[in-house]
């Protein structure tokens, strides 16, 4: 029996038990003990290795009759006219083993699912939570994105055998570079979920380097063999990048990665390797070198972290094991900056500056920011807790993490539901100023979670009478409901504050079932309107609640 397999069911048997009201109501799974296992597994390795919070963890669960084979499905609004899709599907098994290897009809069900559920024109019968995740994509796809799948096998046993392999080459002829695979198993899963010792580690520059000092800080810059980049890419795995706010976005679709690729693999322009590329960042507590030594240096680094350039540091690692040592002849900037332990904001400083290449998420990065620190206590004087950072535990019914009031305020009283469901990745860029710099205070973020929640937990939990607008819907709807609330108040939205913060809780928590089914209504007849003799699918559907011209009836429209 493995001992990653037992550690990875303990974690799932307290999965099932601290989600165990989601588990029955909102996935419905019932009293089925291996369904809820399975489900559990999936939830642990999509929020562990996909750095997903629990709700949208929860959301992209799909398993169940009529899955196509697809047990999870995740994905984001376009970037650049490209849609990246995460798949997964999952096999569990109560022999602890470890042994099975991932089966190779459950990859054949993975590529007949590629091939169908993202082309529009294909009909496919599927549940209802994945119905409704696929014609969203569908409908991006009708716009002209470009889907980007990363198809992922999680078990608790061993990768697939070298005839499913070969299943995946013969597929990839028709895939091209839109999909790319991965496999996820106990023992991978157990070292993201384990917390590892500080990383002290050996590097080998080439030629001369410059050692300098600022304010009480040293920095190192010189240049590093990508050979000895992937040695310790291969060493340290993902522990490396614990503090890089970047996952890894492989190559298939991407086109920054794609490029560096393409440098290494072609031995005209390896060379060149080190002036194309942005370098490697590293951080850590303490760097020694002789420095009697002209050239060539052996550098000691303690507590040892990437902050940039894990994406170029992932890619060299992937071309490595593909060309191996072809590779020696491409050099890489190398940046080493010395900080104390403590100095964790000039940490996040440096990885928020030095992060352009690709997205980032700013949640973290943002939460110093005296605004968030200012709503904190403000949420705190009024009962509630405010949770700035991303934390590995559950969130208790009385708190609310930034993520959520972001979402909320957006949708809710700033009148953009269409940007609160699509825009998340600038809620804490772009969109940062618009959602938390405008005066707000902890009574209207408070109100305004509390009605999303009510909404949201009414959309993950639809009687069978649901209109198939509550899918996409939801955030149009809290915005409605707390306009309705500011209307039976008879306040305007500045004047909501904690004087009258009782008087708004108490209507949330009376009278949020009326204010929803009173949305509902005023949105079936928009919708109306708005389509009128035009047929109204998923796909339809979905691309309406994208826009801002339903805002626009919703808030111009007389009262149902």
């Amino acid at each position: 029996m493995s001992l990653a397999t037992q550690i990875i069911d303990q974690q799932v048997s307290g999965i099932i038990e601290r989600y165990k009201d989601v588990f029955a109501n909102e996935l419905r799974l019932g009293e089925d003990e291996q369904k809820k296992r399975s489900a559990a597994f999936l939830f642990l390795v999509a929020r562990t290795a996909f750095n997903l919070a629990d709700e949208e963890t929860f959301d992209g669960i799909v398993e169940g009759g009529n899955d196509f084979g697809v047990d999870a499905l995740y994905f984001e609004p376009p970037d650049d006219s490209e849609l990246h899709i995460t798949l997964i599907q999952g096999k569990y098994r109560n022999d602890l083993s470890g042994d099975a290897a991932f089966p190779e009809n459950a990859i054949i069900k993975i590529i007949d699912a590629i091939s169908a559920l993202f082309d529009p024109a294909k009909t496919v019968m599927l549940n209802r939570r994945l119905n409704q995740r696929v014609e969203d994509i569908r409908s991006f796809v009708r716009e002209g994105a470009i889907p980007r799948v990363t198809a992922v096998a999680v078990n608790n046993g061993m990768r697939w055998t070298s005839e499913a392999q070969q299943r995946i080459n013969n597929a990839a002829k028709d895939f091209g570079k839109q999909v790319e695979w991965r496999h996820i198993g106990s023992d991978e899963l157990l070292v993201l979920l384990q917390t590892r010792k500080p990383i002290s580690a050996e590097l080998k520059l080439t030629g001369q380097a410059t050692v300098e000092t600022f304010d009480f800080r040293r920095v190192l810059i010189g240049r590093m063999s990508v050979v000895e980049l992937a040695r310790l890419t291969n060493e340290h795995d993902n522990h490396l990048f614990e503090k890089n706010i970047r996952r890894y976005l492989g190559l298939a679709g991407n086109r920054v990665n794609e490029a560096v690729a393409a440098t290494l693999r072609d031995p005209n322009q390896r060379p060149n390797f080190y002036f194309y590329n942005n370098g490697i960042t590293i951080t850590c507590s303490q760097f020694r070198h002789n420095a009697l030594q002209r050239d060539n240096w052996m550098v000691h680094v303690n507590d040892l972290q990437i902050v940039n350039g894990g994406q170029t540091a992932r890619t060299v690692q992937q071309i490595s094991e593909e060309i191996g040592t072809d590779i020696e002849g491409a050099e890489v900037l190398i940046r080493i900056y010395e900080l104390q332990q403590n100095d964790s904001k000039v940490v996040e400083a440096i990885t928020f500056a030095t992060n352009s290449q690709n997205p980032v998420d700013l949640r973290d990065l943002k939460a110093n920011d005296p605004h968030q620190e200012a709503l904190g206590k403000s949420i705190c004087q009024l009962g509630y807790t405010y949770r700035a950072k991303r934390e590995d535990r559950a969130v208790s019914s009385n708190e609310f993490t930034s993520a959520v009031i972001a979402e909320a305020v957006l949708a809710i009283w700033r009148h953009r539901p269409h940007q609160a469901r699509f825009r998340i990745r600038e809620h804490f860029g772009a969109l940062y100023n618009e959602i938390f710099t405008k005066n707000l205070n902890g009574a209207q973020a408070i109100i305004a979670a509390l009605l999303l929640r009510h909404a949201e937990n009414r959309r993950k939990r639809p009687p069978e009478d649901a209109p198939d607008f509550l899918a996409y819907g939801s955030r149009f709807i809290a915005m409605l409901m707390g306009r309705y609330l500011l209307e039976e108040m008879e306040v305007a939205f500045d004047k909501l504050d904690h004087r009258n913060f009782e008087q708004a809780r108490n209507l949330v928590e009376q009278k949020s079932d009326d204010y929803f089914s009173r949305a509902e209504r005023q949105i079936a007849e928009a919708l109306d309107r708005l389509f009128k003799e035009r047929e109204r699918t998923l796909q339809r559907l979905s691309a309406t609640f994208r826009r801002a011209d339903l805002v626009d009836t919703l808030l111009g429209a007389d009262d149902a």
